[in-house]
């Protein structure tokens, strides 16, 4: 795995109220992420869709990786029956559409990454970053991105931050200003774009399933498809 993938900082009143909590990132160069994917990578979710039939869904909760993610979310205020972690909100999707659908390169590959390891991983424009990325609470006054029109964020909430603003929220909604440029259709004149990729790692998720995700995401990117996820 040629990757490399680079720690995120934390701000060191939450690193001490959440122990284990990490943020890990890395760069991909994408030729066109709003490409349809590849037959590789169609392939795969037919796959994925036929080893996730209603059973195995069901008992997904028991799973250690999902596990953990729903007890961080309880542990930050959250009730992961209300607000879905990512990998069971993508299985709610495969149950009610009966399948896992494809659509661009990008939203597979963030799917079957999710999928196949039990990690969320998010995209974001590496053109839009100032700075390295990190988790830290907002301050008074702080919003969702630098847009006039930019939502205000309650004082102390959770958030994936830059050098100088919030790029998103903790397990929630990005900047619509940090969401990578995804054309409708390929053109010949487009420029490759520079995504950043990030993940989280909770207590209680081994460091191989994350660095996995996003090595299994990067791969997909570039055109040459991951194995199969371990969990």
């Amino acid at each position: 795995m040629s990757t490399e993938l680079t720690s995120g900082w934390c701000e060191r009143a939450v690193a001490e109220e959440l122990p284990g909590l990490r943020l890990l990132h890395t760069r991909v160069l994408v030729a066109d992420a709003g490409r349809g994917s590849p037959p590789a990578l169609r392939a795969r979710l037919r796959e994925l869709s036929n080893r996730w039939a209603g059973a195995q869904a069901v008992t997904l909760r028991q799973r250690p990786v999902p596990a953990a993610y729903r007890v961080f979310f309880r542990h930050i205020g959250l009730d992961p029956d209300v607000v879905r972690t990512p990998i069971e909100e993508a299985m709610l999707a495969r149950m009610f559409q009966g399948g896992f659908h494809s659509g661009r390169l990008l939203a597979d590959a963030l799917l079957i990454s999710l999928v196949d390891t039990g990690v969320p991983v998010w995209a974001l424009d590496a053109g839009a970053l100032d700075g390295p990325l990190g988790v830290r609470a907002s301050r008074a006054g702080e919003s969702l991105g630098r847009a006039p029109a930019a939502p205000a964020l309650p004082a102390g909430q959770l958030v994936v931050a830059d050098a100088s603003t919030v790029v998103a929220v903790l397990f929630g909604l990005i900047a619509p200003e940090h969401l990578p440029k995804v054309e409708g259709r390929r053109s010949r004149s487009a420029q490759p774009q520079e995504l950043e990729l990030f993940t989280l790692q909770v207590p209680g998720v081994p460091s191989l399933h994350v660095e996995e995700a996003l090595w299994m995401c990067t791969a997909m990117l570039e055109g040459a498809p991951g194995a199969g996820g371990r969990w």
